[in-house]
């Protein structure tokens, strides 16, 4: 008896939504927290990359071409990573009018007083000082993000721990609208939370941001590696080499967990270094060793896409393009769910 192959049906892969806010160029944080990610899961799954620029203006519209100039950036940044436009679908929000179509249906199953609970938007309006002035395209975020979301029925979406309150109330949204319906049109996601979280800054804050300067960006000189790399913050109470040292808190041995492929050499320098013996300089030294070693390639690969800008630009339209055509049948499925189809 033979085996029929034809008639056996593979199950089509699971669909991921990530993105950035291209408000500046990419660090180390990004490279941890998702876009080392990236290059593994579109091998595995249907991805979609977006360069979230409509929702980077909620917080910018006083610069808008800080937004317009950082996109190609971005994009820059994920070519040289290793990003492979051929096999993830990277797209520019601003281009698909659907997803801020969804995000106006959306924004009528949720109330004021639910946005303003959820925690990362709390978060974050602090962050921003914002106090009760609070632009409206921010505090509706998370309605936007659930249309992003469910636009590519995305069942999978990298996020930090910070961002998990997002996923929740994107789900909430997708539960209310499929009762409304009476059937599953969207599908509910879920958080897929890297094993290495947030990268602090070099100053040993709780956050690599560009807005705080505490960065390595992905595309730095050797010279700008050299220079932040002397600046890392390891333990302010190991004076003398000869004492202890503490790991707990030491921004050069969280980037070396995060960075250092030797592993075993790693551990007999922590090792060293707890019990005494061992300078700050010689971590740092072997830290500049392995960033300037991964680094130099991503920043090679990235100088040579920058000699095309305009093939970038062309690799952006198609890929929006093509998200553009998900994205209109989703926002089709849901327009009739409404009874919103006229002709």
């Amino acid at each position: 008896m033979t085996l029929d192959t034809q008639s056996e049906k593979t199950a089509p892969p699971a669909v991921i939504l990530t993105g950035d806010r291209p408000t500046g160029p990419l660090h180390l944080g990004h490279y941890v927290g998702s876009l080392r990610n990236r290059v593994t899961y579109q091998h595995d799954y249907q991805q979609f990359i977006m360069l979230a620029d409509s929702q980077a203006l909620t917080d910018n519209m006083e610069d808008t071409g800080k937004v317009h100039r950082n996109v190609v950036e971005v994009a820059l940044d994920y070519l040289a990573v290793g990003i492979d436009p051929a096999k993830s679908t990277i797209l520019i929000q601003s281009q698909i009018p659907e997803l801020a179509e969804l995000t106006f249906y959306y924004l009528n199953l949720v109330t004021v007083a639910r946005l303003e609970r959820n925690p990362t938007v709390k978060a974050e309006i602090v962050l921003r000082g914002f106090e009760r002035d609070i632009p409206a395209g921010f505090l509706t975020y998370p309605a936007s993000q659930a249309a992003d979301i469910s636009a590519f029925k995305a069942s999978l979406v990298p996020v930090g721990e910070d961002q998990i309150p997002m996923i929740e109330q994107t789900n909430e949204i997708v539960r209310r609208f499929n009762r409304l319906a009476d059937r599953e049109i969207l599908v509910e996601c879920k958080a897929l939370v890297p094993e290495i979280g947030r990268l602090p800054g070099i100053d040993g804050k709780a956050k690599m941001s560009k807005s705080l300067g505490n960065t390595i960006n992905l595309g730095a000189s050797a010279d700008e590696i050299t220079a932040a790399v002397k600046k890392v913050y390891t333990d302010p109470l190991h004076l003398r080499v000869q004492d202890p040292g503490h790991l707990e808190g030491n921004v050069a041995f969280i980037y070396l967990d995060a960075f250092d492929t030797e592993k075993a050499a790693l551990e007999e320098m922590k090792a060293h270094y707890v019990r005494g013996g061992l300078g700050d300089s010689i971590v740092k030294k072997r830290l500049e060793v392995v960033l300037q070693e991964m680094l130099a390639p991503i920043r090679a690969r990235r100088e040579e896409f920058a000699k095309d800008k305009g093939q970038v630009l062309q690799m952006l339209k198609e890929g929006t393009a093509r998200a553009r055509e998900v994205a209109a049948r989703t926002a089709d499925e849901v327009k009739a769910a409404l009874g919103l189809s006229y002709f």
